[in-house]
Order: structure tokens, then C-alpha cells, then sequence
């Protein structure tokens, strides 16, 4: 006796692709930034000086895994340890008109053969932020990721608490997920965990907003429904 073939729902095929590569441990050049493989010989100094020495400077390190350092030596032994790394992939923000590094971001969770990654290990000086360096910096990855290697998806995830980081994955385009519950464990405290993506279908939009803001509309406040017409 002949079972009928059962038929159940698939997924969309998706067309294989000859090689994917990972992004490049080389310097990414922006109007208003750099971001260039770490140097822990020459970053270390300008790093520490610009989120130590304060209690408002330190609360950069809030919701990290790390940090904040107890000298410029114990982050330069952190940045060597880091600079090996190829998963996360760090790199310095330099600001060109300051002339001044004002902070890092990371690849990481690169899984190639699905064609998705993570942006995260973000973070900068209290000068930096609320400005075009974050939107760039984001900007140059996300072109890595999505322009030159063909990646699929995007993620950026944050603690469920970290309201500025929240705030600015929707204003830069990111889609809210969900909430992964008591996810992790950091510095001894729970963390659940805000998951947000962009999609390769969604970048060109996404890009096009983030270039009309950063490169055609200087003077425009960037609000949270300036990249994302469903922020609240």
C-alpha cells in the first residue's frame, strides 16, 4: 500500500551564494569617523581618558560585561586581549575633526554560511554621543555587512534595561524582536535581553534615510521616526 506524501510548509528558498566571506579587519572611512582595527599601544590612553576620571564619564560601562578599568594599563591589557580576537572584531572610532578616538564597536556572533552577524561592544565617550558618530559608525558596518558581503540579517541586542541603547537600535532602524528572559548573567545581576534586527530587504530604505540625515540634512535633529516610520 502506497502512503500518500505528506506536504508541509516551507521556508523561501534562498539562492546559494559561491562564498560569503566575514568582514575585514581593516579601516572603515566615514565623513565624520574612522573605525580602524584596535591598537591597544596607541588607543589605550585616549580610550581610558575619555570614559574614566568621572562618575558620569563611567556610567558608559553600565550595562557591559566589562569595564570600568582601574588603570590605562588594565585597558590596554584588555584592548590586547581584544585585538586578537576575530569573533567579536573590534574596532577604534576615530572622530576626524576632534582628531580623537571617542570609542569602540564590534562585529561579532559572524555566522557566514547563514549570512547573519551582530553589531555590538559599542560604546563612546559622553562627547560622542547623540551625534553623527554612532549613525556612521553603524552606517559603515552595516554597509560591510549588508552591501559587500550580502549578509541577510543584522542583529542588535542590548539589556532589556539599557533604555538609550533601545532607543537608539529604533532610531537607527532596527526592528524590535522581543525579549529573550534571564538570558545572561553580568557583573552578578540578571539580564534580560532586547533583540532587534534589520533585514536585507529592509537596508535600502534604512540606508537611504541614514544617508539623507548624515550627508544631505547636517543640521536636522535626528529624532526616533526620522529612520523608522513605526518608532513610537
Amino acid at each position: 500500500m502506497t502512503m500518500a506524501r505528506l506536504s508541509a510548509p516551507l521556508g523561501t528558498a534562498i539562492k546559494s551564494l559561491a562564498h560569503v566571506g566575514v568582514p575585514e579587519q581593516m579601516d572603515y572611512e566615514g565623513k565624520f569617523i574612522v573605525l580602524s582595527p584596535i591598537n591597544p599601544q596607541v588607543d589605550a590612553e585616549e580610550l581610558y581618558r575619555c570614559t574614566h576620571g568621572s562618575d558620569t564619564k563611567e556610567q558608559i560601562w553600565t550595562y557591559m560585561s566589562y569595564g570600568p578599568f582601574d588603570s590605562v594599563h588594565g585597558m590596554r591589557r584588555w584592548l590586547e586581549v581584544g585585538a586578537k580576537s576575530k569573533d567579536p572584531l573590534f574596532f577604534a572610532v576615530h572622530h576626524r575633526e576632534s582628531k580623537l578616538r571617542v570609542g569602540m564597536v564590534s562585529f561579532l556572533n559572524i555566522i557566514s554560511d547563514m549570512r547573519r552577524l551582530e553589531l555590538g561592544h559599542i560604546w563612546y565617550s559622553l562627547d560622542a554621543q547623540r551625534s553623527n558618530v554612532n549613525t556612521e559608525s553603524v552606517y559603515l558596518m552595516l554597509c560591510e555587512a549588508f552591501d559587500r558581503r550580502k549578509y541577510r540579517r543584522v542583529e542588535w541586542k542590548c539589556d532589556s534595561l539599557n533604555e538609550r541603547s533601545r532607543l537608539a537600535a529604533i532610531r537607527l532602524g532596527f526592528q524590535f524582536e522581543g525579549v529573550f528572559r534571564q538570558h545572561m548573567i553580568v557583573k552578578g545581576r540578571n539580564r534580560d535581553t532586547a533583540w532587534y534586527s534589520i533585514l536585507d530587504n529592509e537596508w535600502a530604505d534604512v540606508k537611504k534615510n541614514m544617508e539623507m540625515w548624515l550627508y544631505q540634512n547636517p543640521n536636522q535633529q535626528l529624532s526616533l521616526t526620522t529612520l523608522n516610520s513605526n518608532s513610537p
